[in-house]
Formats: C-alpha cells, sequence, structure tokens
C-alpha cells in the first residue's frame, strides 16, 4: 500500500511526492532569492506559505503534523552545529564579556516586553508569559545564514555562542516563569497549588536531565566514531546518533535542541581537530536538505489570515523584544568589553525567533488550558482565564515569528556584512 496524504479540498497525494516537490520547488525559490539580495532561507518559507492552509493547502494542519519528525530531525542537527562551534578553548579566547552578552540581551527581552505589555493590558500573567517566550531565538535561521554565506570571524563565533546558550538560558526562565504563572492562577481561582518550589523543580529536572543524556550519547558516540578507519562511515554515525538524541529527549521529555547541542560540545572539547573536521564535513553534505525541508514547513505553519489579529499587543512585542534584544547585547557587550564588531552588530543577528517559541506558546496553551477563574474577553466571550492567556500568547507568537523569520535572517546577513565576515561580491 501506498502512503497517501489526503488534503482537505480532497486532492491526494502520495507522502514522498508532497516530500520530493518539496525539496526541489523550494530549492529553487530558495536559490532566486539571491535576486533580491535575501537568504535562500526566506524562499523556503514563501514556497511554505504558499503549500500550506493559507494558499493551495497541500500542506494542512494533518499533513504538517505527519511531517513533524521531519522539523525534529533538522533542529537536532541544527543544535549539533551549534554544539560543536562551542569549543571551551575559543569561548575563552572570546573573553568572559560573551557571558554579559547572553545574560543581559534575554533578561532585557524579558524585562522590556513584560514592562510594555503589562502597561498595556495591566495583565500580570499575560505578561509575566509573554516575556517568558521573549528570549527564545531561533537558532535555525541564524545557523543557515552563516552557512549559506561561509561567515567567518569573531562576530560568527560570537552568534554560534549566543544562539546556543540563550535558548537554554530561555527555556530556564520560561521553566520559572510558568511555574510562578500557574501557582498565582491557582491561588487566585482557589485551587490548591502543588507548591511553588515543587514546581520550579520541573524545569531544573529537565535542564538537568538534558545535560546528562548529551553527556552520555556524546560519550558514546565518540567512543565509537573516533575508532572509525573509514571516514565515509562517520555520516551514518553521525546521523543514527542524532535520530537516537531526539527520540530519548521525546521519551524523557528534555529538551532537543539542549540535549543534542552538549552532544556537539562534548564532541568538540574531547576530539581530535581532524576528527572533529570529518563529522563537520559531513554535516555539511546533508544541512542544506534539511533547512530546505525545515523552513519550508515552518512557512506552512504560517498563516496570512493571522496578520490582521496581531493588533497592539503583537505591534508592542514586536517592538519590545527587538529593542531588549539588540539593546541588551549591546550592553552587556559594553561591560564585558567584547570586540568592537560584536558590541556593534550581535543585536542584529538574533532577532529570528521561530520554532522553540512556538513550542513554549503551545506549552503555555497546554498546561494553562483549564486553568484560573472566568472572565470576560475584550469581545465579550466569558472564559477562563488559563484559556484566554494560552490563545492570545499562541495566536500572537505565531504571527509575529513571520515577522521574526523574514526580518531576522536579512538582518542577521546585513550584520555580518558590515562586520566584513562575509564577501558579498563573491556569492
Amino acid at each position: 500500500m501506498h502512503s497517501t496524504e489526503i488534503t482537505e479540498n480532497g486532492l491526494i497525494l502520495p507522502a514522498l511526492l508532497l516530500v520530493g516537490l518539496i525539496i526541489i520547488l523550494s530549492y529553487y525559490f530558495g536559490k532566486n532569492m539571491k535576486f533580491l539580495r535575501l537568504p535562500s532561507i526566506i524562499g523556503f518559507m514563501v514556497f511554505g506559505v504558499v503549500l500550506g492552509p493559507s494558499l493551495l493547502n497541500l500542506l494542512s494542519s494533518p499533513i504538517q503534523q505527519n511531517l513533524s519528525f521531519i522539523t525534529n530531525i533538522a533542529l537536532g542537527f541544527v543544535a549539533l552545529s551549534i554544539g560543536m562551534e562551542l569549543k571551551f578553548s575559543t569561548l575563552k579566547r572570546l573573553g568572559s564579556g560573551m557571558v554579559y552578552v547572553i545574560l543581559f540581551e534575554s533578561f532585557a527581552a524579558y524585562i522590556i516586553v513584560f514592562a510594555g505589555l503589562y502597561l498595556l493590558t495591566r495583565d500580570l500573567l499575560l505578561s509575566m508569559l509573554f516575556a517568558a517566550v521573549a528570549p527564545a531565538s531561533a537558532p535555525a535561521g541564524t545557523v543557515a545564514v552563516i552557512q549559506e554565506y561561509k561567515a567567518k570571524g569573531s562576530l560568527t563565533k560570537a552568534l554560534f555562542a549566543v544562539v546556543g546558550f540563550d535558548d537554554g538560558l530561555g527555556i530556564i526562565i520560561f521553566g520559572f516563569s510558568a511555574a510562578i504563572a500557574e501557582n498565582i492562577i491557582l491561588h487566585e481561582a482557589g485551587t490548591v497549588s502543588p507548591g511553588l518550589w515543587m514546581t520550579i523543580l520541573i524545569p531544573l529536572k529537565e535542564i538537568g536531565f538534558s545535560f546528562i543524556l548529551g553527556g552520555v550519547i556524546g560519550y558514546i558516540f565518540s567512543l565509537l566514531v573516533s575508532k572509525l578507519r573509514n571516514s565515509d562511515d562517520i555520516p551514518i554515525r553521525v546521523f543514527g546518533f542524532v535520530l537516537t538524541a531526539c527520540g530519548f529527549s521525546q521519551i524523557l521529555h528534555t529538551s532537543i535542541i539542549l540535549t543534542v547541542m552538549i552532544i556537539g560540545v562534548f564532541i568538540i572539547n574531547t576530539q581530535s581537530s581532524s576528527l572533529v573536521n570529518k563529522i563537520q564535513n559531513s554535516l555539511r553534505s546533508f544541512m542544506p536538505l534539511l533547512f530546505i525541508l525545515f523552513f519550508t514547513l515552518a512557512g506552512a505553519n504560517l498563516h496570512i489570515s493571522a496578520l490582521p489579529s496581531l493588533g497592539l499587543i503583537g505591534a508592542i512585542y514586536v517592538v519590545a523584544r527587538s529593542s531588549g534584544l539588540i539593546l541588551g547585547s549591546r550592553l552587556g557587550a559594553i561591560i564585558g568589553k567584547v570586540d568592537k564588531n560584536i558590541k556593534n552588530y550581535i543585536g542584529l543577528g538574533i532577532l529570528s525567533q521561530a520554532g522553540v517559541a512556538i513550542g513554549l506558546a503551545l506549552m503555555v496553551k497546554s498546561e494553562f488550558a483549564g486553568q484560573g477563574s472566568m472572565i470576560t474577553t475584550g469581545d465579550g466571550i466569558k472564559m477562563l482565564e488559563g484559556d484566554y492567556i494560552g490563545s492570545v500568547i499562541l495566536t500572537t507568537v505565531t504571527a509575529t515569528c513571520i515577522f521574526f523569520e523574514i526580518i531576522g535572517p536579512i538582518l542577521t546577513r546585513v550584520a555580518l556584512e558590515k562586520a566584513g565576515e562575509i564577501n558579498v561580491e563573491k556569492e
């Protein structure tokens, strides 16, 4: 029996044909972006919107769900690429200033988004949870641009460090904020909560297990790969171990990004440079294919009809998050006394936001469903406070990711060009 997918308009397409069309046509959409001086991933996303529910509906929501494993695989390899750039000796050369950059950009985004939305809505929980999603970045967009333009230099290394570590910090910030918000909403509704400290331990456990799982798999991988005599077998091992790590992350409810990133960190800091180069070369051979699939599917998830519903909340979220990341990273760079190029341009390179943020928004909608007291929305609809908060955050974050996934890679390219780390004339 052939594997088929049925769209809502009744059209039957074999799944393999659908994936094949995505690869071929998205590739040409992406390549044609060079005429507009835009990164290829914009073309991938545009084609995804065309295929998605907004237009042709060939990638309807059920089909996207069936193909979601591709997104997890791509995120795993993006995380591995990030981890394999985080060599401790290199980070040491960059200096402790990068720690200030990561801390300040993450917490500045949180504080400014919280302040802006609270002044607008006077809703403590809504503002807190929006702020908790704000620090999360989209490493895939940054990594894709860096790889496409073969960028090299201090800013490039700094971008790898920031997008690698700020997602980890962002997940921790979100975990604590969600724990506090859940206790507040349960207390307001008169429901007995499990206690603040017990709730806070949940995200700490997730982060801890991610580090342990990544370390164990990284050790086993390094042990086996270091004994290989034929370098042609390395891609097989890499692919197998990344998929294994993603699978265990789903079983143990750990972060795929953090888990696989730790594998990369383990490899780069324990193995010989020759072996690391062979692994990185094997990644370059199939990463472009994964980027095509990942960003096309991401584009299909962006609904054009959601744009008008952004409203003032969405506008403030976009401005506040952008301001927090840019100003916070610059302040951290000044305090940390880092390289001039990093200080001037790193804020422009970290604005992308997509998969992780949408995932966190989905967690808000899921965890707060059915909680809180009954409220009346601005539209006069009565619903539980938890349901309202989840709906507003998921709708707004999904819609604003359209903006950040378009403007983020563009500004990353601009930052790298201004820093002199890519040669546009040769592209």
